[in-house]
């Protein structure tokens, strides 16, 4: 699942981007998984759930 993860992020965020500094790709990969790969993007591993909507699901 990791590598799925990380081909993820590449595909969809930092191929797609240019970085200028490692500071700038640092804070654009933390913006998308705490504001899109969490919160938002569906995952088939939680049923073609969100992260965060599987963890409301469960925790109750």
């Amino acid at each position: 699942m990791v590598e799925t993860f990380f081909k993820t992020i590449k595909s969809e965020l930092v191929w797609r981007t240019v970085f200028y500094t490692p500071a700038e790709a640092a804070t654009a990969i933390a913006r998308y998984i705490d504001g899109f790969y969490n919160p938002v993007r569906r995952h088939s591993a939680l049923d073609y759930t969100s992260p965060a909507q599987f963890e409301r699901t469960v925790s109750r």
